[in-house]
């Protein structure tokens, strides 16, 4: 029998908006999209000192020994997410809600239980598509602590709490997470606002992409027309450029929540060493034993993946 204690903790909970359509529209196709995300959330709330409890059907349940870090895990889960739904079709977005609540739970072997979830679901529950919704005991610990706004959305209804418990939306760079007063009482999500917070996921540029592509592709279009207008007879702007390239590769693997990053780096490095290997060919491939020495790491990260 697992010993029943208490503890005040961090609670994260999250779930997708409209996952009974997705399903229902692309089974295996929506499945395979909340793998990848709920795996790019896992590493994140890890990345941050938190612990994944649970999940269960297309939901999540977090908890953090840190406030401030769980509510930097929610604000770069949402903006990574959003950088993978901005390169999806309208009607396919997987778009994930979370609630954060700082409360007193009861422990029994690796679940909570008590008030403080019920009050993290609730506040997940009542975000916006895309959204942030925390307490206002989160409010009070994180308000000069995280580079974001919020925005006090009155007394949420509990149910077994009394009295409502104040909640605060997390406004996440330029974007408004919005949640319709109605819902402040229990009333069901109007539809115009999920809307809504789609459409701004929609322009939401992915994180440190576009903006770097195009420094990093007129720096090497510069340096391939200065060899060519200096021409002597060797074409020395590949280095430089097979450099970019290798940088521009990071940059993107950075950002997207597609492949496992480590295992999607070290990809990057071997063919990094390809190149290199044929701009110096002398009739010996050397890159081999570097890149056989890459594979077996990338094999051993493969197979150690949970």
């Amino acid at each position: 029998m697992s010993e029943t204690r208490r503890k005040l903790t961090t609670i994260f909970c999250a779930d997708v908006q409209d996952y009974t359509r997705l399903m229902g529209t692309d089974e295996e196709g929506t499945l395979a999209s909340l793998k990848r995300c709920r795996e790019a959330m896992g590493r994140l709330i890890e990345s941050h000192g938190g612990r994944v409890i649970n999940t269960w059907g297309d939901g999540l349940i977090a908890d953090f020994p840190s406030v401030v870090e769980a509510v930097r895990a929610a604000v770069d889960t949402q903006n990574e997410l959003a950088g993978f739904n901005a390169r999806r079709p309208a009607d396919g977005r997987m778009l994930f809600r979370i609630g954060i609540n700082l409360g007193d739970v009861i422990v029994e072997g690796e679940d909570i239980y008590g008030d403080g979830v019920n009050i993290a679901a609730r506040l997940q529950a009542s975000a916006a598509a895309g959204g942030i919704v925390i307490s206002s005991t989160v409010y009070d610990q994180v308000r000069n602590k995280v580079a974001v706004g919020f925005e006090f959305l009155g007394p949420l209804m509990v149910k077994n709490v009394d009295e409502g418990v104040p909640s605060y939306a997390v406004k996440i760079g330029d974007a408004r997470e919005e949640t319709p007063h109605a819902e402040r009482s229990g009333a069901a999500r109007p539809q115009p606002a999920a809307v809504m917070a789609a459409a701004k996921v929609e322009t939401t540029p992915a994180p440190g992409g576009r903006r770097l592509y195009g420094v990093l592709g007129v720096i090497a279009a510069v340096l391939i027309g200065i060899n060519l207008l200096s021409w002597q007879g060797v074409f020395w702007a590949r280095f430089p450029v097979l450099a970019l390239a290798v940088v521009a590769a990071l940059a993107w693997n950075r950002d997207q929540i597609l492949y496992n990053r480590k295992i999607t780096s070290l990809a990057i490095l071997a063919l990094g060493l390809a190149g290199l290997n044929l701009f110096t060919w002398t009739g010996q491939f050397w890159a081999v034993w570097p890149i056989l020495g890459i594979a077996a790491v990338m094999g051993v990260r493969w197979s150690m993946r949970r």
